[in-house]
């Protein structure tokens, strides 16, 4: 009779499946499963942010407008940037990383799973905390970068501050357990054979974002921690007439805030330079050079924050060293411009829906590049600054290389991740609608501010000739909001109805390929090994789904395991035990909502049971029940 052992698949099958039901909702560790809820929370707060920004877009189609009131636009205009950046735009390539760097990489599942599944529960309780300001009508005000003394208690005595900054402390957890997260799986799980330079750019663009994060988001969680204790315990941090600096939040904020943009970007890129090959039939030009690029990008990211700081009256040689650093990044930028282009000139060019999406975020990215080199010079800098001028720059860069990216890897990884195509015309439509919406929605600002509309204005006078420009950024607005609309009823459609895709339905080269769509619970049959920059192009019996014992793949099927490498050659170390499903992410996560509720409200009693809940949490966590546990 054939048993379990003849065959490894069904045996690692009862090995890594989790039992279905709301219970396992909660309590999964599965990456592919978290991936999946990042990617929907993440669209779900797209799609509220996107609201606000029409409503916005409505107030100021036209002059005198009072369709908001001042108050109502600043909240709006508030949530709409935290939601954009912080519950969107980096949660969404968070979510595609979760899901393909295990498989890109030849892993089984990510280094730590329950600090994987906290992370997603504790971004998903941050923007519920948040939002829930909503329901009594106390939002931020503050804009998303929360400027002293607007801040302060004495011009914001109300809780609107308060979900702000709480709010981005409660993040703060959850985004710093995922970048640890993240670097220990990618630096110590990979694939035997697959060394550093035969990493996916995707997976470097992954290690760039979450090393920054790891650096740049203490700096924002300390200004936080200061700002409340200055609005509720008499702290004069931020306070001139106590000694303290109203610019020393701003150098906190922007110590992360522009190290941000390239946490944004670093992944768009790297999904850019995983799609550009695979439709140009042919590998990406300059690998080395466009990994370094990515890299040096991240570097010199933390040299620039007072880029947003040339008007504020630091000294001039000081500005002089950030400008030059401001004009250094673009290096970097333009090597992977001209990676693209070569690529695409020396290929065959296949325009599907993704490689479109690809083009269009080429052409966004050059535009935001230009604009975001003139304001590195400090004179222009200074004249631009609070300017639409500077509002068209932002949303080009932080916008385009969220949003194009994004849908490009929908429609390329969809296949994967729901195991249906997504429907092609449809694709197109949207790509069409997306991209002209969104250059009629910002072009348009640049001319604005250079004619004198300053950014954070809710409304404007009929004599100085903004109407037509406004009238045309809200016309591109909701255009591209129906394109983006498509494609997430696109999305939900083909994963139920949508044509099969099988295993690799665009011949492609990394590792995410070399199994089922969608992959197992247990990801590889066996885990393979990695010869070349391009594995599935290069060693054919990767093709068929596993790749056996005899050609280098190691089963694993003794119990619910990964492989451990060496972090330079990936050389297998060890043979690691990976903890099963727990509730304890999820209570740790109700716990600390519980404490920072508390602390909102300021009922003590509230914050000891939520605090008490997260210490009972964390024992639970690591508490010996005779399975493998993790830190």
């Amino acid at each position: 009779m054939t048993t379990l052992a003849d065959r490894p698949g069904e045996r690692l099958e009862q090995l890594w499946a989790e039992e279905p039901g709301l219970g396992t909702w909660l309590s999964t560790v599965d990456h592919k499963r978290l991936a999946k809820k990042y990617l929907y929370t993440a669209l779900v707060f797209l799609v509220l942010g996107g609201i606000e920004a029409s409503v916005m877009r409505l107030q100021l189609a036209h002059s005198n407008l009072k369709l908001l009131d001042p108050e109502t636009y600043n909240q709006l205009f508030t949530m709409h940037g935290v939601t954009m950046i912080f519950l969107f735009a980096v949660p969404i390539f968070s979510g595609f990383g979760v899901y393909m760097v295990p498989l890109m990489i030849g892993s089984r599942e990510m280094a730590f799973p329950r600090l994987n599944a906290f992370t997603y529960w504790g971004f998903v309780a941050a923007g519920v905390f948040m939002y829930s300001s909503f329901l009594i009508g106390r939002s931020p005000d503050g804009g998303w970068f929360g400027y002293t003394p607007l801040t302060d208690k004495a011009f914001s005595p109300g809780p609107n501050i308060d979900f702000y900054a709480l709010g981005l402390i409660f993040l703060g957890l959850a985004s710093t357990g995922a970048a640890i997260n993240f670097i220990t799986t990618i630096l110590k799980m990979r694939a035997p054979g697959m060394t550093l330079n035969r990493m996916p750019i995707f997976v470097w663009g992954e290690l760039a974002m979450q090393v920054s994060i790891l650096f740049a988001q203490p700096a924002l969680t300390l200004a936080t921690v200061m700002l409340m204790l200055q609005r509720h315990w008499h702290y004069h941090f931020f306070d001139p007439g106590a000694g303290g600096d109203n610019l020393l939040w701003q150098h906190l904020f922007w110590i992360f805030g522009h190290p941000l943009v390239y946490i944004i970007l670093l992944p768009g890129l790297g999904i850019v330079a995983t799609i550009l090959p695979t439709f140009a039939r042919r590998p990406m030009v300059g690998y080395t050079w466009v990994v370094l690029a990515e890299m040096a990008t991240a570097f010199i990211g933390f040299g620039v924050w007072v880029h947003h700081m040339f008007s504020t009256g630091l000294p001039s040689f000081a500005l002089s060293f950030v400008s030059l650093t401001s004009f250094l990044v673009a290096i970097p930028s333009g090597i992977q411009v001209f990676a693209y282009l070569a690529t695409l000139v020396t290929g065959k060019p296949k325009l599907t829906t993704p490689m479109w999406y690809v083009l269009g975020f080429i052409f966004i990215f050059v535009i935001g590049g230009v604009s975001g080199v003139m304001t590195a010079s400090v004179p222009l800098d200074q004249a631009v600054t609070d300017s639409y001028f500077v509002v068209a720059h932002f949303h080009y860069i932080m916008g385009g290389v969220a949003l194009f990216p994004t849908l490009a890897a929908l429609y390329y990884w969809g296949p994967k991740i729901w195991g249906r195509k997504l429907d092609e015309r449809w694709g197109k439509i949207s790509f069409w609608l997306t991209f002209i919406g969104f250059n009629l929605a910002f072009f348009p600002m640049h001319i604005l501010g250079a004619i004198g509309m300053p950014r954070r204005t809710y409304t404007y006078a009929s004599h100085l000739g903004w109407d037509n420009w406004n009238l045309l950024e809200t016309i591109g607005t909701f255009l591209m909001g129906v394109g983006i609309l498509i494609t997430i009823v696109n999305v939900v459609r083909s994963a139920r109805h949508g044509e099969a895709a099988g295993n690799d339905p665009w011949d492609a080269d990394t590792l995410e390929w070399a199994t089922s769509s969608p992959p197992p619970d247990y990801d590889f049959e066996t885990i393979p090994e990695v010869r070349s920059l391009h594995p599935v192009w290069d060693q054919p019996e990767l093709k068929t789904g596993t790749q056996p014992p005899e050609m280098g793949g190691r089963p694993l099927a003794e119990g619910h395991r990964v492989l451990a490498t060496s972090l330079l050659d990936a050389k297998p170390e060890a043979v690691v035990d990976m903890p099963h499903e727990s509730m304890w992410p999820f209570v740790l996560t109700v716990g600390l909502m519980g404490f920072f509720y508390g602390a909102l409200t300021r009922i003590a009693v509230v914050a000891v049971l939520g605090g008490f809940l997260s210490l009972v949490s964390v024992v639970g966590w690591v508490w010996p029940r005779g399975q493998t546990q993790e830190m």
